[in-house]
């Protein structure tokens, strides 16, 4: 599995934080492992689910949102509140094969948080785990 991590100014003064694997799998595997429950949780938060487009999702210990986008195969979006008082951000999760194995690549645009990157790092580790 190769990993990178970045993260990327955009026009805005805002942050775009990136983090990406490519792991041993194929595109189908990680896929099914997104949307089942273990693999929701792993990224979004104990408790999340992932609905259709325009379905509500939150995690118990408090990030929420709505799925903006669900492209089965190659990419789900949600947006994501951290909190109440959190302005409203975006977290694209992709998906494309890569040589023998499946890219998964995740950015969260509008990243006002710095410990962000640690948080997505940690989830896309998480994930990758579980795939088995």
């Amino acid at each position: 599995m190769t990993s990178t991590a970045e993260s990327v100014p955009d026009e805005a003064q805002s942050r775009a934080v990136c983090v990406s694997r490519v792991v041993p799998a194929s595109v189908g595997q990680v896929w099914q492992h997104l949307i089942s429950p273990a693999g929701t949780q792993a990224l979004l938060g104990a408790g999340a689910q992932l609905g259709s487009k325009g379905e509500s999702w939150h995690s118990d210990d408090g990030p929420r949102g709505v799925v903006r986008s669900y492209h089965p195969l190659e990419q789900v979006r949600v947006s994501w509140h951290a909190d109440d008082d959190d302005p409203a951000s975006l977290v694209d999760v992709q998906i494309r094969a890569e040589g023998e194995g499946t890219r998964i690549e995740l950015v969260h645009e509008h990243a006002t948080d710095p410990g962000l990157q640690s948080r997505w790092d940690d989830a896309l580790d998480r994930f990758t785990s579980g795939l088995g």
